[in-house]
């Protein structure tokens, strides 16, 4: 099943009627994710359209990384976990089954925008970029434990609230490698939470530019964490870190990675706002071939 994020036009409308409309006429999508840039205005003209029964909604993304669960700071803290339990109550009363979200990031000098540039200036593997790499994993395994603390607390306190309402939270991977969680600590919050109202949401674009920078093999992370995912963030990626683009234009080998998700998964496709209708409207039929509806 595939649906569309408004992120790829949420930003220049200020009605939330038109901004749905314009995805299923340009586009024909039906099935639609709220993003987390969606504002308050726009809230009753989705509503509108909701209860008009003209668009269905799968999932809302909760939490821009300005506001962290991970966040020490008890005012931080808590406004996430608020921020979560509201988009929940909206995710229901729009019937969307799922909500993704941002776990936030740990605090230490920022590494992937560092080898990103490194990369596009053709040192990729050279002997400071290994090294500039490995400093950083040492440092994010050696202050990463307080900040797990303060994401197991609120995702405690989110399952416990999604759970009567039959919403399902997937933990979206990320990009940097400063964020949370990495790969080797999602399995660990999954087990440790051990509930079904839990669950992964893999982006495509972001384990692609995880794979280019050397932090993991995108198939292998897969084989591993497919069964354990809700859904996924449909987009492709030009080496080494151009995200956003349509999918079968850049290095995601998503013939060899589609099969590795479960039959059911979600497939929101996350496009660049400056993607044009027409050129969606190809991939998008390119997809079907190859997977589906």
């Amino acid at each position: 099943m595939i649906s569309f994020s408004t992120c790829w036009n949420s930003k220049r409308h200020i009605s939330g009627d038109a901004m749905l409309r314009e995805i299923k006429t340009k586009l024909g999508f039906e099935l639609i994710e709220l993003d987390h840039r969606v504002r308050g205005p726009l809230v009753p003209g989705i509503q509108k359209i909701f209860h008009a029964g003209e668009i269905r909604f799968t999932s809302l993304v909760s939490l821009p990384d300005c506001c962290k669960p991970s966040a020490a700071p008890i005012e931080e803290h808590e406004r996430a976990v608020t921020q979560v339990f509201q988009a929940i109550d909206l995710a229901g009363q729009l019937n969307a089954p799922f909500v993704v979200l941002h776990l936030g990031q740990v605090t230490m000098p920022p590494i992937t925008d560092r080898l990103i540039a490194m990369a596009k200036a053709g040192r990729y593997l050279s002997r400071e970029y290994v090294r500039m790499k490995i400093n950083a994993v040492q440092e994010r395994e050696r202050v990463a434990t307080e900040y797990l603390k303060q994401v197991k607390d609120c995702l405690r306190r989110v399952i416990e609230y999604a759970a009567p309402k039959d919403i399902r939270i997937g933990l979206e991977g990320r990009r940097d490698y400063e964020q949370i969680p990495t790969e080797r600590e999602l399995p660990e919050l999954l087990e440790e939470m051990n509930s079904p109202h839990l669950g992964y949401w893999h982006d495509f674009g972001h384990s692609q530019v995880k794979e280019n920078l050397g932090f993991i093999d995108h198939a292998e992370w897969l084989r591993t964490i497919g069964p354990r995912a809700f859904g996924c963030h449909v987009q492709d990626c030009i080496w080494p870190a151009r995200e956003g683009q349509r999918p079968f234009t850049g290095t995601v080998d998503f013939e060899k990675l589609v099969p590795l998700l479960p039959m059911n998964c979600l497939f929101v496709w996350e496009m660049n706002p400056n993607t044009t209708a027409d050129a969606i409207q190809q991939s998008v039929q390119m997809w079907k071939e190859r997977f589906g509806e």
